[in-house]
């Protein structure tokens, strides 16, 4: 650039070298592919950071609630409770785990696509956080971790962001 002013300037004299430049300037500042990016979800360099936590504790929580309903469904005699308020058929709480768990799933490998829709379902985050909650006097030591990370997803999941790639 430096080489076509100098190249400019001796061909039509010093006054036409200022113009030529601003002229440069202003066409080089205008060009989309020198848009300047800020790390968002849509930018070159991928996810950004709680998308990415996000995405990855969507996919150890979904597994982990899976395992969960798989021992539910199992067998009922394998948790013990106290006398609780919120009793149901341990079978039952075991499918609807192992659904939220696979869906936990599909949405942690939406957000980590950087999909639009992964983000949108990675909220069901939530309806684990309120399964994990019914499970809390049947195994507390596993319940409360997990109901931790869900809150974790959720608030990673709701931040605001600019754009995603849509598909």
């Amino acid at each position: 650039m430096i080489l076509s002013v100098e190249r400019d300037r001796r061909r039509r004299g010093r006054g036409a070298s200022v113009t030529v430049l601003s002229r440069k300037v202003a066409a080089r500042a205008a060009t989309p592919s020198e848009t300047r990016r800020y790390g968002g979800p849509s930018s070159s360099e991928g996810l950004s950071g709680p998308s990415l936590f996000a995405g990855a504790a969507l996919m150890l929580s979904g597994p982990l609630s899976i395992l969960m309903g798989a021992s539910g469904i199992a067998d009922d005699s394998l948790f013990a409770a106290s006398r609780y308020s919120y009793r149901f058929d341990l079978t039952a709480g075991g499918w609807i785990h192992l659904v939220v768990g696979l869906a936990l799933v599909i949405a942690g490998l939406g957000v980590v696509t950087n999909k639009s829709w992964g983000r949108g379902v990675g909220v069901a985050a939530g309806i684990s956080l309120i399964t994990q909650f019914m499970f809390v006097p049947y195994y507390p030591v596993w319940a409360i971790p997990v109901m931790t990370l869900d809150l974790l997803i959720i608030f990673a999941l709701t931040r605001f962001h600019v754009a995603t790639d849509g598909r």
